[in-house]
């Protein structure tokens, strides 16, 4: 199991030994030690959700306040998603930046987000399906999101715009700009300062 930085502070890639034979693959998908070892700290582990979605679904991008937020370890167990991760975290040196990994059943790839970026993934193919474990739970006051197609992100969704599909929530969202101005979103060093407190 390989945890590597990505290009967003605060955010990791995990790629796992996966060992097949004929009757199938087994692997490892989480490991404590190597990721506490990695992240810094202990993923405390409030809630686990599961997601299937038809092609071209797009959910996100979704945030939580900090502090408590909300930090995310996702993997595909079926199908394939993009997974994308957005900076929103006002004073970062990569305040508005995306990166995205493509996570699937073949290479069995996980992400970790921590508290203040934001989240989201576009389903490939019918029917997948995404897993994922929660530092927090979910409250509806807290939860947030910006407008996943916001020309300022110019988030490439990995789909001909044609295909996304939006919940009504996410298409109501307000975009970057908007969200700032209003005052919304996290501040890297409120985002620092929390993540410092979770190292035991």
């Amino acid at each position: 199991m390989d945890l590597t930085p990505l290009d967003i502070e605060g955010a990791w890639v995990m790629t796992p030994t996966i060992h097949a034979d004929t009757r199938g693959a087994f692997l490892e998908w989480f490991k404590e030690p190597t990721f506490t070892g990695m992240v810094g700290h202990p993923l405390d582990l409030a809630q686990a959700n599961c997601s299937i979605s038809a092609k071209g679904a797009v959910r996100g991008i979704h945030y939580a306040d900090v502090p408590p937020g909300q930090a995310k370890y996702v993997t595909c167990v079926s199908g394939s998603v993009l997974d994308v991760v957005v900076d929103l975290r006002v004073g970062s040196p990569t305040f508005g930046g995306c990166t995205s990994v493509r996570l699937d059943d073949v290479d069995r790839r996980a992400v970790y987000l921590s508290e203040g970026l934001g989240h989201g993934f576009c389903s490939l193919q019918d029917g997948s399906t995404v897993v994922y474990l929660c530092s927090e739970g979910y409250s509806v006051e807290r939860e947030h999101a910006v407008h996943p197609l916001d020309p300022e992100l110019s988030i490439d969704w990995g789909l001909d715009p044609s295909q996304l599909t939006l919940s009504a929530k996410d298409a109501a969202a307000p975009t970057l700009a908007q969200a700032q101005g209003d005052g919304m979103l996290p501040d890297l060093a409120t985002c620092m300062s929390y993540r410092a407190g979770l190292a035991r």
